[in-house]
């Protein structure tokens, strides 16, 4: 297709937005603009390409082959271009909006929020959710969320992640349980832990399958005894004496140092899980979201 150069900027910013937001509903709430009139530049750039660049389906857009190319060459520069004017000061002096941020409930409770709280007291206002990877990035490219703590690096190149944590899964249980298989893991591997309950988040296992599969190097065919769907849950019905699960050590590295949690098997090479955070790519119209993402990835440092 012919180059853009003579295409109005606005509609390249507005076609840049539907593109990585899969859905005209999504770049309005990214760009601040009514979803009439993204439509309407939608058709204003068909029209000055002469190519179609969107196919409508029941539920958001799906770009054509012309759309991804187009696409490809103008991110870049209007990226860059919006990095230079930078964001905006609100009008009438108003404070910036909220910093919308989603990610796991407990990383986000146990190290996000107590990483945050400075920039709270110094005026930033946050609207946090909380939930599983997957949808949270689909509504991120969305534009209901500015930024995203993800357990796995979202594909293709529509978002802009950076690795923030390194979470170490360890094997633990309390010290009833822990005296009962002593050492065994080690040398028995896992069937020293037959009989023992074991309590996870998901009936499917995640986390102990990994660790199973990582340290062990055999499918776990354990069932679970408890099923409870928060890890924080998780690690309380642990130190009551439950039975056993799989942690990240930063969620009970307080109750390993008291005692209240024993590991019972300390490989050399244990099983890690990498955390991302994720943003929209180009610059945030809103000044807070960089103070959030400095913020983040400072803390991360030390965790």
């Amino acid at each position: 297709m012919d180059g853009p150069a003579n295409i109005d900027l606005n509609l390249l910013r507005t076609f840049l937005a539907v593109h990585r937001s899969g859905s005209f509903t999504g770049a309005s709430r990214l760009l601040g603009l009514s979803q009439p009139t993204v439509t309407t530049q939608m058709r204003a750039l068909e029209r000055q390409t002469g190519r179609e660049l969107f196919q409508r389906l029941p539920r958001g857009v799906a770009p054509t082959a012309v759309a991804d190319e187009l696409a490809a060459r103008v991110a870049g520069p209007l990226d860059d271009l919006a990095a230079v004017a930078g964001p905006g000061p609100a009008p009438d002096g108003r404070p910036a909006d909220p910093v919308h941020l989603a990610g796991p409930a407990e990383l986000l409770a146990v190290r996000v929020l107590p990483a945050l709280a400075p920039l709270a007291a110094e005026g930033v206002r946050l609207r946090v959710a909380t939930g599983l990877t997957d949808p949270l990035l689909e509504e991120l490219r969305a534009g209901r969320h500015d930024l995203v703590i993800a357990t796995t690096r979202p594909r293709g190149r529509t978002l802009s992640a950076t690795a923030l944590m390194d979470e170490e899964f360890v094997l633990v249980a309390a010290p009833v349980w822990a005296e009962r298989i002593s050492g065994r893991p080690a040398a028995q591997g896992p069937t020293a832990l037959h009989g023992v309950p074991l309590v996870s988040y998901a009936e499917d296992l995640p986390i102990a399958r990994r660790y199973w599969r990582h340290v062990f190097g055999r499918r776990l065919t354990l069932p679970a005894a408890v099923t409870v769907p928060d890890l924080r849950a998780v690690r309380s019905a642990l130190v009551a004496g439950a039975g056993f699960s799989v942690l990240p050590r930063y969620l009970c590295h307080a109750e390993l140092a008291s005692g209240a949690l024993v590991a019972l098997h300390e490989p050399e090479d244990p099983p890690i899980n990498t955390g991302f955070l994720v943003q929209r790519p180009g610059a945030a119209d809103n000044p807070d979201v960089p103070r959030v993402r400095a913020a983040l990835l400072r803390a991360a440092r030390a965790w």
